[in-house]
């Protein structure tokens, strides 16, 4: 399997976020937690982006641990910019943390570390499906202590708890999402330990760092 890494073109223009009903983020351009040379990605120009190829590779594996996903333009992987690692979904977790999500993989070695980006045009958000398990990402705000916010793969449909607002920085290459139910950043945290640690969660109120950013491939091709 060969991954593809996601650079910008010149084509690519920032769009207005309209937020679904629920937890919204700011109706603007650029809301003001996000800092400058962070703009809002729309369907179009992530369709665009996909069909461009670039110069990085994501590590994958091969043999009977490789892919078997199908080749679709918008099936992704996300790499933390933090600690280097792949996002998997963790479908072998024990209630009431199955399906969570964490930065702990090496490679991409299969639908553990895939995620399908549709974009919703009504509120112009992205819902993020799960390849491991076929269930769309949640932000868990009623769970509590350090899970709280914990994304976690286990919805059957897309509302108000699993859109996000997808941002691009050109000069760093790198990605950010936000949760329109909270309206924070998604951040992974290589600070925990225990089964959580490198769990992704929406908490920042802000793009601060390698943090809150992560690489995205192309896992289609």
């Amino acid at each position: 399997m060969t991954s593809v890494f996601l650079s910008l073109s010149a084509v690519l223009a920032a769009s207005a976020v309209a937020s679904p009903a629920a937890g919204a983020a700011p109706a603007a351009d650029r809301p003001a937690a996000v800092p400058s040379g962070w703009e809002a990605v729309d369907g179009t120009g992530l369709t665009r982006i996909t069909g461009e190829a670039g110069a990085r590779q994501a590590p994958s594996a091969t043999g009977d641990e490789a892919s078997t996903a199908a080749v679709e333009p918008e099936l992704l992987a996300l790499q933390s910019a933090r600690n280097g690692r792949f996002t998997a979904t963790e479908v072998n977790y024990a209630a009431p943390n199955t399906g969570v999500l964490r930065a702990r993989s090496a490679e991409v070695g299969g639908a553990w570390e895939g995620f399908a980006f549709e974009w919703d045009e009504a509120s112009e958000t992205y819902a993020l499906k799960s390849l491991a398990n076929n269930r769309y990402v949640a932000v868990e705000k009623n769970y509590t202590g350090t899970a709280q916010n914990v994304l976690r793969a286990r919805s059957t449909s897309a509302g108000g708890w699993e859109r996000f607002v997808l941002y691009y920085n050109e000069q760093l290459d790198r990605w950010a999402l936000q949760s329109t139910l909270n309206g924070l950043f998604v951040a992974m945290e290589n600070g925990y330990s225990g089964s959580l640690q490198y769990a992704l969660r929406a908490r920042s109120t802000e793009i601060t760092g390698s943090w809150e950013e992560f690489t995205l491939y192309d896992i289609g091709a």
